[in-house]
């Protein structure tokens, strides 16, 4: 008879999708949460010491799937998570009712990513009608993906 507490039947890695990072360590152009959301940092300042003995540092954050705009501000010396993000190219094989058929360096097919709305959706859609050959770049972070760029394959 198995062990219930020895009964491991969990699909995840275990992987954490961010990790700590000190506030005063963040650049501008990395990446951080705002108000619970991947963000790409446009903008930071800090502020000088107060009477409470800490700088501040103010952020400005464009989310990464959607751009919008997010401001916070956190003491220099307390953490801050970071999102863990991934970047792959695949290349278009397919559009059908809104989701893209992409294919991996691998030759592994996935269709369960949605044509993005906007301009990267549109110029997608465009060279796709068009006949072209293209690739998109897919960011990966927090449980959520987005086709954020697209470009012609030179592979013709």
């Amino acid at each position: 008879m198995a062990d219930p507490e020895l009964d491991f039947q969990c699909g995840e890695s275990g992987a954490s999708s961010t990790y700590p990072m000190q506030c005063s360590a963040l650049r501008k152009n990395g990446h951080v949460i705002l108000k619970g959301r991947p963000c790409k940092i446009v903008e930071m300042s800090t502020s000088k010491t107060g009477k409470h003995g800490h700088a501040k540092v103010n952020l400005t954050g464009m989310d990464i799937f959607t751009n919008k705009k997010y401001e916070d501000m956190c003491p220099s010396t307390h953490n801050v998570d970071v999102p863990v993000i991934k970047r792959r190219d695949y290349q278009v094989v397919n559009i059908q009712e809104g989701f893209m058929s992409l294919m991996d360096d691998n030759g592994d097919i996935r269709e369960d990513l949605r044509v993005p709305e906007g301009e990267v959706g549109k110029d997608i859609q465009t060279k796709f009608d068009a006949g072209e050959e293209i690739t998109v770049t897919v960011l990966a972070a927090m449980g959520e993906e987005c086709a954020i760029g697209v470009k012609g394959c030179s592979s013709k």
